[in-house]
């Protein structure tokens, strides 16, 4: 990781920690950054990357990737319910956040960050196509079936990806956009993509939350060490059965190395399933991925120096 991309993260995240103990911003500063990054950078980020993206048969292997590995994790989280008896509030936060990376808020600027612009296409594609499709489906399932609503329609799932505002931003790069736009609209659109790293990362130090009982210690653990080891382990055969080789195998693994969702903590949260273990993944999620991503990459590039 270039220094810089380091220091700028761990300088917003921990900014936003002491703006938060301070109540020096609105209690709704996170909510706001992240509505931001959602209808601002993103979009921009997608606009700006996706146009240099070659479209071809080998991308299957991004788009499938997070969908193997939500299978593994339903059925690993079954087998730990059963082994250690966890309750089913704490078996639903553990399936959506270990399935449910945060391969867009985080995602992005730690790709770009840790690989390079190059890169960034193929985690747009492991987001738009994988991530975000199985938090519409998957994510809302699971959360409707264990908090006692009505399980969506899918009329409902349908409308949820349809108002996705980076989507329609995919759309048109995938179409429309030039891979060279007009000089002052690719400057621009560069520059709110590159507002992405430290709103994501201001927003995350106002609302990160590490508050745990003693009793929430083993399913954290348990969380923890599926999300940030055995996903990305277990994604990089996946990449190497789909063929995937430099850059989108490296941001196939990374992608999947990437901590807890935000957003699926936040539907947890919002259904009263587990909250504290549910911001407890993402909060420590977050704070460790600073050591594990640095870490995975040395280890993909150990892989391609022996390969």
């Amino acid at each position: 990781m270039a220094f810089d991309a380091f220091a700028l993260i761990l300088t917003m995240l921990g900014l936003g920690m002491l703006f938060a103990r301070l109540r020096a911003l609105p209690d709704n500063s996170a909510e706001v950054l992240n509505r931001v990054v959602l209808l601002v950078c993103l979009p921009a980020a997608v606009l700006t990357y996706v146009p240099r993206l070659v479209l071809d048969a080998s991308l299957v292997g991004l788009m499938a990737t997070p969908w193997l590995l939500m299978l593994v994790t339903v059925a690993l989280v079954s087998l730990a319910t059963r082994v250690f008896g966890f309750a089913r509030d704490v078996h639903a936060v553990l399936l959506i956040c270990v399935a449910l990376a945060n391969s867009s808020f985080i995602g992005y600027p730690m790709v770009r960050a840790l690989l390079g612009d190059h890169a960034l296409p193929y985690a747009v594609v492991y987001d738009q196509f994988g991530t975000f499709v199985l938090l519409s489906t998957f994510g809302l399932y699971v959360i409707a079936r264990y908090s006692g609503d009505t399980p969506p329609t899918a009329r409902q799932v349908l409308a949820r990806i349809a108002g996705f505002p980076p989507l329609w931003a995919l759309l048109f790069a995938l179409t429309l956009m030039p891979e060279q736009p007009p000089a002052w609209i690719g400057a621009g659109l560069k520059q709110l993509a590159d507002a992405m790293l430290p709103l994501v990362m201001l927003a995350v130090g106002l609302s990160i939350r590490l508050r745990l009982s003693r009793g929430e210690l083993t399913p954290l653990g348990i969380g923890l060490l599926l999300k940030l080891v055995l996903m990305p382990a277990l994604a990089l055969p996946i990449a190497w059965a789909f063929g995937l080789q430099g850059a989108m195998l490296q941001v196939n693994v990374l992608e999947s190395a990437m901590p807890t969702m935000i957003t699926a903590a936040a539907l947890a949260i919002s259904h009263r399933l587990a909250p504290r273990l549910a911001a407890a993944m993402v909060g420590y999620g977050i704070l460790l991925s600073l050591l594990t991503l640095p870490a995975w990459v040395w280890v993909l590039e150990s892989v391609e120096r022996t390969g």
